[in-house]
């Protein structure tokens, strides 16, 4: 029998409570191989991956005998606070923690967005704007905070970030869709301050103000976005806010409702249910000539240096040039502001972008073709 109030979190420091009392979990090390598998709950994480994640690029030579060491306490913890024995257990090629989804904050979340996208592309508005909301309260900071002197924490927490940024946006377009858009002006604002080359944020923060009526503060908003774009990254906004801005300009009414259920549509077709969740030990890229370069578990990264975990030893690939992370919700594309970019699908890639079995990715001269086995 597991406890019924005990509670694991990642979405801010790292966290074990069990009735609201907080557990320590040990030295550095020893919470950063929980957070390994904590991510990665209901799969298992060998050995390597973890080494390489906590030892990062210089291992210990002691380091497996630190790791066993480290399994050893963190069942004993799970043990003391009620947790059945198997529920870190040994799993060639390594370890497998098995929490219940909703027994983790990362789990709500991703529970919570799942179903507010389905109400909205139902055109249930109200339920969405309920069901994303409490999947933004369970953000208590920045991801693993305590741990953010571990490698794999950046490429992790740019990955979520990227997902709770895209329920901040679900969620304003659909309390816009309930006409509610001066409650949302206030938290766009923030965001788009926070995340200045967001698009989608700078749309609905346009959109809030055009349905209050405040046009002048739209157009505004606009011109700041375009402003932003053209001198910070050399490009001009999209197709959405630009078309946003010309139907302002003719003053004319916007389809709020409409367009929140086709973005809730395009974003369900984009959703992984959990049946369909892929380890990373079973994924890879394949380049033209047939060789095979495997994923790691949490993050895999790319680049002309010796340190990266895959090597691309040419001019036009930057000394850290990308890195594919998976955070639980499958693999996620992020450009480490590389020199040439990176192209998935024959697109350069202007934010983290979600990756399918078979995309196409370009990093310099070299292609690649992902395989999620």
């Amino acid at each position: 029998m597991r406890p019924t109030g005990i509670d694991f979190g990642v979405l801010g420091t790292l966290r074990m409570a069990v009735d609201d009392r907080v557990v320590p979990l040990g030295a550095p090390k020893q919470r950063a191989v929980f957070a390994m598998l904590l991510l990665n709950r209901g799969r298992p994480v060998s050995v390597d991956a973890l080494i390489d994640a906590v030892w990062e690029q210089s291992p210990a030579a002691a380091a497996r005998t630190a790791l066993h060491s480290y399994i050893s306490n963190l069942r004993k913890i799970l043990a003391e606070s009620g947790m059945p024995r198997e529920t870190l257990a040994a799993a060639p090629p390594g370890y497998r923690l098995d929490v219940p989804e909703d027994a983790t904050d990362l789990g709500r979340f991703e529970k919570e967005k799942v179903a507010g996208v389905r109400a909205a592309a139902a055109g249930h508005f109200p339920s969405a704007a309920v069901h994303l909301s409490a999947a933004l309260a369970q953000w208590r900071g920045p991801v693993l905070g305590d741990l953010s002197d571990f490698a794999f924490v950046d490429a992790v927490a740019a990955a979520l970030v990227d997902e709770r940024i895209v329920v901040e946006t679900a969620r304003a377009e659909a309390e816009i869709a309930c006409g509610q858009a001066a409650l949302v002006i206030g938290p766009l604002e923030s965001l788009v301050a926070e995340q200045p080359y967001r698009e989608p944020l700078w749309v609905q923060l346009i959109t809030a103000y055009y349905s209050c009526g405040r046009q002048a503060d739209a157009l505004e908003a606009f011109r700041r976005v375009k402003s932003i774009l053209a001198e910070d990254l050399g490009i001009d906004p999209g197709a959405a806010i630009s078309a946003l801005q010309q139907r302002i300009l003719r003053q004319e009414p916007l389809d709020v409702q409409g367009t929140a259920q086709a973005t809730a549509v395009h974003t369900i077709g984009r959703l992984r249910s959990d049946s369909t969740r892929t380890s990373a030990s079973r994924a890879g890229l394949r380049d033209a000539s047939g060789q095979w370069f495997a994923l790691r578990a949490m993050a895999t990264r790319i680049g002309r240096l010796a340190d990266n975990d895959i090597v691309l030893d040419a001019a036009d690939v930057s000394r850290h040039h990308a890195v594919i992370v998976d955070a639980g919700s499958g693999p996620v594309m992020v450009d480490l502001r590389s020199a040439n970019g990176v192209y998935v699908q024959g697109t350069r890639i202007e934010a983290n972008t979600n990756l399918f079995d078979g995309d196409r990715i370009r990093i310099g001269a070299h292609e690649f073709t992902l395989e999620l086995g």
